[in-house]
């Protein structure tokens, strides 16, 4: 028999974990790299303090964004596979522990944000705060006009490291919005189209088209895509990398593209589920290349 003693260092930990499920890491890490990605790029010298400034403002203030979604869907998530196993839809934590959580947070972050950098990287960082958790989140159950605007916050990181950088806006961090803005529609219709089962028991429209997953949905995919690859050029005429990484990431447009394009042959969630794990690998590796190359 195990003692109360025993129990609690168990209990601690199973708390510890289910705080940690809330933040949703790979998403908040993702955040966290695009902005430490948009300010190297924007500096001369690396300084890694503010390299980790910068990831921990970006980490935390996505992770209250992403406890706010998973509060206002508790009820949904306990519908669908996917998420009903997230520690709200279980119990494992109550909503006053996630909001106390998301407050805290977001008064960090936004410290961060504006004492540490400025108050335009902080302005950006709340706005992106509040356009997903508190527009985007009840606009999926309206219909894809939610993945229009979630796009918005999606593709602020790189944004927020180039401002918190420089304090100011331009064309420069304009480029990386564009690229990581395009790049949120197939990425999200990607994933839209395999979970569909799944989001239609919550009530979620998020694929275009009516929901339809077909060569028209498809072709819609396409249209968005195939931004990417003139905009993989821009920052080489912006003179902020290189040629050998304005082609990398052409090429990498090019390849995504083509997933486009065997989707519309093949509209099968084989194909989405294909084209969901290229756009996954397709911004890290943009990213790094221009990283790697940069003026």
């Amino acid at each position: 028999m195990i003692s109360k003693e025993e129990n609690i260092p168990i209990g601690i930990a199973l708390k510890v974990k289910a705080y940690y499920e809330l933040l949703k890491f790979r998403l908040s890490a993702l955040v966290a790299f695009s902005g430490a990605f948009g300010y190297s790029l924007a500096v001369d010298h690396i300084d890694w303090e503010k390299i980790i400034y910068i990831s921990l403002g970006g980490f935390f203030i996505t992770g209250a964004a992403n406890i706010v979604n998973q509060i206002k869907e508790k009820e949904l998530d306990k519908l669908m596979k996917r998420t009903q196993n997230r520690p709200l839809p279980t119990g494992r934590l109550s909503v006053n522990e996630a909001t106390v959580f998301c407050i805290i947070l977001l008064i960090i972050s936004s410290y961060i944000l504006f004492i540490e950098f400025n108050y335009k990287a902080g302005l950006l960082g709340l706005l992106s705060f509040l356009l997903y958790g508190f527009v985007y989140t009840p606009l999926k159950r309206v219909g894809p006009i939610s993945v229009f605007v979630g796009a918005f916050p999606g593709a602020f990181p790189p944004m927020i490291g180039w401002v918190a950088a420089t304090n100011h806006f331009g064309l420069e961090p304009g480029i990386l919005f564009a690229i990581q803005f395009f790049w949120q529609f197939p990425h999200f219709w990607a994933i839209a189209w395999v979970a569909d089962e799944d989001y239609q028991r919550a009530g979620f429209k998020m694929l275009p088209n009516n929901g339809h997953k077909d060569l028209r949905t498809a072709l819609t995919m396409m249209m968005y895509t195939i931004f990417l690859v003139p905009c993989g050029f821009v920052p080489y005429l912006l003179h902020m990398t290189g040629i050998n990484s304005a082609m990398v990431a052409v090429l990498c447009g090019v390849l995504f593209l083509s997933q486009t394009f065997y989707l519309m042959s093949k509209p099968t969630d084989k194909a989405a589920l294909m084209m969901m794990f290229g756009s996954f690998i397709y911004l890290p590796i943009v990213q790094i290349a221009f990283l790697m190359d940069k003026v």
